[in-house]
Order: C-alpha cells, then sequence, then structure tokens
C-alpha cells in the first residue's frame, strides 16, 4: 500500500547543524511508522542525494534513532549559513523536498 511521508509523519523539519551542515528530521507518528519505513529500505542516503541535487561525494549520513521514532538525514549546504547568497539563514526551510516522498509498505 502507498502511503504518504504526510501521513506517517507528526514532524518533517530541517535545520542547520553548523554553517556547513543541515539536518533533516523526520519523526514518525507511530513506531510500527518508523519501523515499516527503515525496514523497506526505501528512505536511503541515495534517494535523499537525489531531492537535494548531491553527488555520490556527498552522500548524506542517515541516523535512525528508535527511541523518537525518527531518522535524521545530515547533508552539507549548498551555500555556507550566512554567506552572500545564502536566502535561509537557519535551515529551517529545506524539507520541502521530502514531503512528496510516497512509501510503499
Amino acid at each position: 500500500m502507498k502511503q504518504s511521508i504526510r501521513s506517517l509523519a507528526l514532524v518533517i523539519r530541517s535545520k542547520n547543524a553548523g554553517p556547513y551542515e543541515l539536518v533533516l528530521d523526520i519523526l514518525f507518528k507511530q513506531q510500527s511508522d518508523y519501523l515499516a519505513v527503515k525496514s523497506s529500505g526505501q528512505l536511503t542516503a541515495q534517494r535523499i542525494a537525489e531531492l537535494y541535487n548531491l553527488d555520490e561525494q556527498h552522500l548524506p549520513r542517515l541516523i535512525w534513532f528508535a527511541p523518537a521514532n525518527a531518522v535524521k538525514a545530515v547533508l552539507p549546504r549548498n551555500i555556507v549559513s550566512g554567506n552572500r547568497g545564502d536566502n535561509d539563514v537557519y535551515g529551517a526551510q529545506q524539507h520541502a523536498p521530502l514531503l512528496d516522498i510516497v512509501f510503499d509498505i
């Protein structure tokens, strides 16, 4: 059955992890949803890299955190926070590419 990330997650957000990295957080509503997505193998560093146009050299680190039913992806920022051309100093508006993910679980 296909389910959107929006229906499974309580929180989908982004934030800076210092000036050079961005963290994407997905907190699932239920442990069963977290476990289903994790075991499906459909949320991978490669998939997130594709969404954010990252090359193989800059694959995000995925951190699965069972106590919070959460997964974090840590990826490099395209522009250093606060640098010329940065339109999101806090990194709080970078989660949008995640919102259209659909899982077959």
